[in-house]
């Protein structure tokens, strides 16, 4: 597999510097270049945290209930069930370092196959798949539950993950994007 992969919708980079599976599951490790504009939905993770250090430029976390600038030399981690997003709001790149503990195989295959799906044009213009049973494979894939207004859809996320699965969306996905 590619160490480094690029998302050719976003143009954002992410370089899988450690594996769970090359650290018997103890982190996920990535070095992650994100665009002006590019971040993530509010969601929150069950099972792991996640670090974020600053490298280069201005990474902005959204918490719950405060917004947090974090820049180059700075860092945040955000725990196990924590609402949060991350974003580049500013107007230059921003160059961080995310550590997942304990690793998540399943959260590398999701970028792996969201940033694939780019590359195929099967992404809206923000790299999020037009179709709703991929979404909700990637989404189990990832361990990316969502917050806010998009709690309302869980539901219906859950019947399409079942669908998805026995459809043997998720094992297609995987081979495809992920061997």
């Amino acid at each position: 597999m590619k160490e480094t992969i690029i998302n050719p919708v976003i143009r954002d980079e992410v370089t899988f510097t450690q594996t769970a599976a090359q650290t018997g599951g103890r982190i996920s490790a990535l070095l992650v270049r994100l665009m002006p504009g590019g971040g993530t939905p509010l969601h929150y993770h069950k099972n792991f945290s996640e670090t974020f250090s600053v490298v280069e430029g201005l990474l902005t976390l959204t918490l719950a209930n405060r917004k947090l600038r974090l820049s180059s030399g700075e860092k945040f981690t955000v725990e196990k069930g924590m609402v949060h997003r991350f974003s580049n709001e500013s107007g230059q790149p921003v160059l961080f370092t995310t550590v997942i503990l304990p690793g998540s195989a399943g959260f590398e295959h999701a970028l792996r196959v969201l940033y694939g799906l780019a590359a195929d044009g099967q992404t809206d213009a923000k790299g999020i798949p037009r179709n709703p049973l991929i979404l909700a494979a990637v989404s189990d894939m990832s361990d990316m539950h969502p917050a806010g207004i998009a709690v309302l859809f869980t539901p219906l996320f859950a019947l399409l993950g079942c669908i998805a699965k026995v459809a043997g969306v998720k094992r297609r996905l995987f081979q495809k994007y992920c061997v």
